[in-house]
């Protein structure tokens, strides 16, 4: 596995790739010109975001003014706290609704990794509907799309270069991931996404893409929906269809088929996009499909 870097995508405006992108391996963003500086997601532990730190410090001329969100997990942004508060912090409303709910929890499900230091610190500026930030000449949009890979993904495009932002809405080489959204609000979100065309994708786990990515995406979420459609008629629950199905044996995390399909097979039966489900069951339905506990680098 190789080191994290940063890779240029035009002038100002880099992403910052974690290897290999599995379980709290995120990318972030930055955004950099006329003296401003924007940090696009951060990073899981207390090592991993002072080393996106430094990185940034590499490319930007001045430090972060803003930190966008792209949505609650931790892998995303327990490193805001080596920002702020010199940097507020930017998301959707109901992102800083989860985080603050969510807390520090999700170092409870991988109690051996090093998280060091680290220590909530939720977006103080938030969005209903769409933002615009902007760095020199570089204009940043923010919107929500959701429920999909959460109740409330915010995805950061800049029109000018046709470089989107993605977060987890989108993964490369890495299994989507529709525990805590909605598959159906999944395919809406790659829809309005497509509506955009981008040139350039930084997902939110995995090496920088295309199109492509979006193409990717869709296949897995339309498999995972004939699965779960095939599976009830035949009366079975979400971890009989796992067992059964073949997933792409390419992506990386493959156990999250399980509870994509749990989602899948609930908005089957009428439920609604983003409804709360039991998240600490599905992971146990999880770590019961891998065969042991999930394998987490961070």
């Amino acid at each position: 596995m190789t080191e994290p870097h940063l890779q240029r995508l035009a002038d100002g405006v880099h992403a910052y790739v974690q290897p290999d992108g599995g379980w709290c391996l995120n990318n972030a963003g930055v955004i950099a010109s006329g003296g401003t500086t924007i940090v696009v997601d951060t990073a899981a532990t207390m090592k991993r975001a002072l080393a996106l730190r430094d990185a940034v410090r590499e490319v930007a001329p001045a430090p972060p003014r803003l930190v966008v969100n792209t949505h609650f997990h931790g892998d995303h942004t327990f490193g805001n706290c080596v920002f702020t508060p010199e940097a507020v912090v930017v998301a959707h409303e109901g992102t800083r609704e989860e985080a603050i709910l969510a807390d520090l929890h999700l170092t409870g499900l991988w109690p051996d990794v090093e998280w060091g230091d680290i220590r909530l610190a939720p977006p103080a500026l938030t969005y209903e509907r769409r933002m615009t930030l902007h760095a020199g000449d570089l204009n940043a949009d923010l919107f929500r799309l959701g429920p999909a890979h959460t109740r409330d993904d915010t995805v950061v495009w800049l029109p000018d270069q046709r470089i989107l932002f993605a977060g987890d809405l989108v993964m490369s080489g890495v299994t989507p991931f529709c525990m805590m959204g909605s598959v159906e609000g999944s395919l809406r979100a790659i829809e309005r996404l497509r509506d955009l065309d981008p040139a350039v994708i930084v997902p939110g786990h995995g090496p920088v893409g295309g199109p492509e990515l979006l193409d990717e995406a869709e296949r897995y979420l339309h498999w995972v929906r004939d699965e779960a459609r095939q599976g009830l008629a035949e009366g079975l629950d979400p971890l009989e269809i796992a067992h059964r199905a073949e997933p792409d044996g390419r992506l990386l995390d493959p156990e999250r088929l399980v509870p994509n399909l749990r989602r899948a097979c609930a908005e089957q039966r009428g439920a609604p996009p983003g409804e709360r489900m039991d998240v600490a069951a599905m992971f146990g339905e999880m770590i019961t499909y891998h065969g042991g506990p999930l394998p987490c680098r961070a």
